[in-house]
């Protein structure tokens, strides 16, 4: 086969690939995903290389679902996520808009497995709006993650981390704070930091909460 022959034939199976993404209402669905017809897909939805999604998913709109990832049964999905390789969102984790999911960060919803037990407690993790989670993070069930909080690649949360926190190491503990934009907060002598990013200020109001003073 010459140069040309493979160059028409990388461009022929381009447009194939191209032609299988499309679904209606603007989704793209890879034609390796496997994806329930009990999901209910938001518009601007892409589904990458072998992705599977599960019955009574729920995903809202202009949601990155990357390659190889699982999105267990009745687990729902905000607006505008993004969820990188390898990840699995088992049965009982929520994620909110704008959340950020690190490649093969993993979710857990059981306390106390064993293999030659069917049935088990559920524990319920939430994910909250505009929060990012870094890569090869794992986060035990039963806690929650906070507004816009940032946990560190190959953490392991094993508690709450509240709105704005940074938070990393093994067992992750809040290491400092962050704004909506991902800048770290340096606050002066009154309480007061500004966002070196959007210059968005904020107030610390003790140990563990802080707020936004303006948007």
């Amino acid at each position: 086969m010459t140069n040309f022959q493979q160059k028409i034939q990388i461009e022929n199976n381009l447009e194939y690939i191209r032609s299988k993404l499309f679904t209606r209402n603007g989704i793209y669905i890879h034609p390796t995903a496997e994806v329930s017809d009990r999901a209910l897909i938001g518009v601007g939805t892409r589904i990458w290389n072998n992705a599977q999604i599960r019955e009574d998913v729920i995903i809202g709109n202009n949601v990155i679902i990357s390659k190889d990832v699982y999105i267990d049964i009745g687990v729902k999905i905000g607006h505008r996520v993004k969820i990188q390789n390898g990840v699995s969102v088992y049965r009982g984790v929520e994620i909110d808009d704008d959340v950020f999911l690190g490649p093969h960060m993993t979710f857990t919803n059981d306390l106390y497995p064993r293999a030659f037990i069917g049935e088990f407690t559920l524990y319920k993790t939430k994910i909250c709006h505009g929060a990012s989670i870094g890569a090869h993070a794992t986060i035990i069930c039963g806690h929650n993650i906070g507004c816009y909080a940032m946990i560190g690649a190959g953490s392991v949360v094993t508690k709450d981390i509240p709105d704005f926190a940074l938070a990393y190491g093994n067992p992750a503990i809040i290491q400092g704070w962050v704004s909506r934009s991902g800048g770290k907060l340096h606050f002066d002598d009154d309480g007061i930091a500004e966002c070196p990013i959007t210059k968005e200020k904020y107030q610390i109001l003790s140990q563990d909460k802080i707020i936004l003073l303006e948007a």
